[in-house]
């Protein structure tokens, strides 16, 4: 396997790896009344994701400029921790809407 796709790899799982932690983080205050908090946390997860966006983004650039980027499990792996974080931080934002509300009430 190519190095430097290794190595986004990897940077992919990492940085959606904190965005995942961040947001359950985010849902945590959420409920404990930290709505504020709860969306600075939320921000910040999605800062992360942007990282890995930009590592997959450079991925894909190397494709589209014709370079062969070898398929692995790591880099099928890092794809999907990097989905599964962006649905995690959809159902984080709804959730955390949903304790305001109940906040308010």
């Amino acid at each position: 396997m190519d190095e430097k796709i290794f190595e986004l790899s990897f940077e992919i799982i990492s940085f959606a790896g904190n965005a995942k932690s961040i947001a359950f983080d985010a849902i945590s205050k959420a409920k404990a009344g930290e709505i504020e908090k709860a969306r600075e946390l939320l921000k910040e997860s999605k800062e992360e994701v942007n990282k890995a966006h930009r590592c997959q983004t450079s991925l894909i650039q190397k494709e589209a400029c014709g370079e062969k980027v070898e398929m692995s499990v790591v880099l099928i792996h890092a794809q999907d921790h990097l989905m599964n974080t962006m649905n995690f931080q959809m159902l984080a934002e709804e959730i955390i809407d949903l304790y305001e509300r109940i906040d308010n009430k």
